[in-house]
């Protein structure tokens, strides 16, 4: 924020009335100060010095900023300096006008000169500038606070502005092209704002200083300045009646007539409001006025910004200037004010009597100065998240419309809050629903505070738990190590049986080769044994035969019979003999048939007993590995153990 003419004392409480009665969103911002009180600053690059939020304030909180002190200082140094006194300044202080400018004087100002006077060059201006340029439905620019607000607020305004100069500049500029003076200038001012139009680059440095009626009055009485009697120097007509409401219009109608239509509007924030309202139709010439009379202040110039408040509080100033404005409409018809000529005729007198000046050179410019002023508008998915973090969910709650953040509606405290002018513990609603939150929130704790006892009795349990289990955990550890020793021996000891049986197992095989070389033995035997058998029958054929010949041979045949006979009964001994070896074979057979078989089931046996050895080996290793296992995760639950039981503690 940039300082400005008005601004914030620490009286500022954060009451919101200030903002409630800114025209200019963003001029007033609420913020909080270091030690967390609620404020209202002010930032000057907005304001336009209305002083509402001065008027407003029962805590005294805003004050403002001109050239008093400065003034007196310079002329204390002996400063050049002449002062141009507003209308008002009689009309609040008739009884002391006189005494205080001859004070002023005495202190060392030089010439004095009233802005009634400058008031009247106004009216002529505005006349002059109507006919020669046709320029209907302007807005007069007495007022440097309207004049300011259009500048910042509604700078589409400006060209339908008046360019000609106000009361003060008309004046200013002719005691410097007319009368010649050279001296610094100062302004006894009813307003605040007038410092503005004064330290206007558009205006030269035409006024050095805004010496204002409240801040002067209170330095005068401060340091009891005084002296001889003293008044203003050149005479002026209705231009005396300027700071009442509606006194530009009336001096219109003195010249022109009561049938021209001009709209009069002033007050505060009622006046921007309908300047905003109406801008487009002034803009665009559809308005019936031929000009717009506009003030700030609601009760006029009398009740500037920057008058004395008790004053403002009855219309003891309303009253002297009306008797002021009747002693200015004389009876002559020699002037422009008297009373017995015609509107026209009035308009002659006034031209004649300010023929030797020249239109252009009371006209001014005017600056746009929106760019400083701009307001974001935040889009709906932006309004939303405001809203929400206001805990405005529904729609009735984002039209509440209270107005006790300041902001006429919802929707223009959001806007505000998305600009940065405002923050959402501004809002009562809000705060409301915080300490309903709150409220719960302490309820919460409280359930919390009963759950944390709940917790740290489970907490204990938990731990002796913990303790009990470690303790198991121990027993198991040292029992899964004892079996883990086991496990392993076992599984040696499979491992060398596996080996005894692989021998044995080697052995019935061979035992088993040998058999079926026995069996092939016996079966060469029994082939032989066949043999033998088939000789012994021959033998026995043959011994028969030698038999029958022998008997047929008689004597002779005897040793043949011998020899016949010895056949038989070898032939007979060789059958026995074969018929014997053939029993004792199949016997044989059998008993090796039934080793055979014998062997073959102990091979069987055994390798169904290796196969369960070596799986009984496999198992105890798996089991001797798991073990491994089971121990190395028991270890790690007991650290695990160990560790939460410290933490837990």
């Amino acid at each position: 924020m940039s300082s400005g003419l008005v601004f914030t004392n620490d009286n500022c409480i954060g009451c919101n009335k200030c903002i409630s009665v800114c025209s200019a969103m963003g001029a007033c911002i609420s913020t909080m100060t270091e030690d967390g009180k609620p404020r209202i600053d002010v930032d000057g690059d907005r304001c336009v010095a209305c002083g509402a939020c001065i008027d407003v304030c029962e805590h005294n909180a805003r004050e403002f900023v001109d050239d008093t002190e400065r003034f007196f200082a310079d002329l204390k140094r002996g400063e050049k300096i002449s002062i141009l006194v507003a209308p008002a300044f009689k009309a609040n202080y008739p009884k002391e006008y006189e005494s205080v400018l001859g004070g002023l004087k005495k202190a060392g100002v030089n010439r004095i000169i009233s802005i009634s006077f400058g008031a009247d060059i106004c009216t002529w201006g505005y006349l002059n500038y109507i006919q020669k340029y046709n320029f209907i439905g302007g807005i007069s620019q007495p007022c440097p606070a309207v004049v300011s607000y259009i500048e910042h607020y509604t700078p589409e305004l400006i060209p339908k502005l008046f360019p000609v100069q106000s009361p003060l500049m008309c004046g200013a500029i002719y005691a410097r092209k007319e009368l010649g003076i050279t001296d610094k200038l100062a302004f006894i001012s009813p307003c605040i704002a007038k410092k503005l139009e004064i330290d206007d680059p558009n205006n030269k440095g035409l006024v050095q200083y805004n010496v204002t009626f409240q801040h002067m009055m209170q330095y005068i009485r401060k340091h009891n300045i005084s002296g001889p009697l003293a008044t203003d120097e050149i005479e002026y007509g209705l231009g005396s009646i300027y700071p009442t409401p509606g006194g530009l219009k009336e001096n219109v109608y003195w010249f022109l007539g009561d049938d021209v239509a001009i709209r009069q509007i002033e007050g505060e924030k009622r006046m921007y409001e309908w300047l905003q309202n109406n801008k487009d139709r002034i803009k665009n010439q559809k308005t019936p006025f031929t000009f717009i009379d506009a003030l700030n202040c609601e009760n006029g110039c009398i009740c500037g910004t920057a008058t004395d408040p008790e004053k403002s509080e009855t219309d003891d100033a309303l009253y002297a200037l009306l008797k002021i404005k009747s002693e200015s409409k004389r009876d002559s018809k020699k002037t422009a004010w008297g009373r017995p000529l015609t509107p026209k005729q009035r308009l002659e007198k006034l031209n004649s009597q300010f023929k030797h000046l020249r239109l252009e050179d009371y006209l001014r410019k005017y600056t746009d100065r929106s760019a400083q002023c701009v307001v974001k508008i935040p889009n709906q998915s932006q309004l939303d998240a405001i809203y929400e973090s206001l805990h405005k969910e529904t729609p009735e709650s984002r039209k509440i419309n209270c107005s006790c953040c300041g902001y006429a509606s919802c929707c223009d405290m959001a806007t505000a809050i998305h600009n940065g002018f405002n923050h959402k513990e501004n809002c009562i609603h809000f705060e409301k629903d915080e300490i309903l939150l709150l409220g719960d929130a302490k309820e919460l704790a409280a359930n919390l505070e009963k759950e944390k006892e709940v917790i740290e009795e489970q907490k204990n349990s938990i731990v002796a738990t913990i303790d009990t289990v470690d303790e198991h955990f121990h027993t198991l550890y040292s029992s899964i190590e004892d079996m883990n020793s086991g496990n392993e021996s076992n599984a040696a000891e499979s491992n060398n049986i596996a080996r005894d049986v692989v021998d044995i197992a080697d052995f019935t095989q061979q035992l088993q080769e040998a058999m079926n070389q026995i069996q092939e033995l016996l079966a060469n035997l029994e082939h032989d044994n066949a043999q033998v058998l088939s000789i012994a029958k021959e033998t026995n054929l043959l011994s028969l035969n030698a038999s029958i010949e022998s008997a047929r041979a008689g004597e002779a045949g005897r040793s043949f019979a011998v020899v016949a006979g010895q056949i038989n009964k070898l032939s007979a001994s060789s059958k026995q003999t074969a018929e014997q070896s053939d029993a004792n074979h199949k016997k044989i057979m059998a008993a090796i048939q039934t080793i055979k078989d014998g062997t073959e089931h102990l091979a069987e046996v055994i390798a169904a007993v290796n196969e369960r050895t070596q799986n009984l080996a496999s198992s105890a290793e798996q089991i001797s590995s798991s073990t491994a296992v089971v121990l190395n995760a028991a270890d790690a639950i007991r650290k695990s153990l160990d560790e939460l039981n410290g933490n837990i503690n």
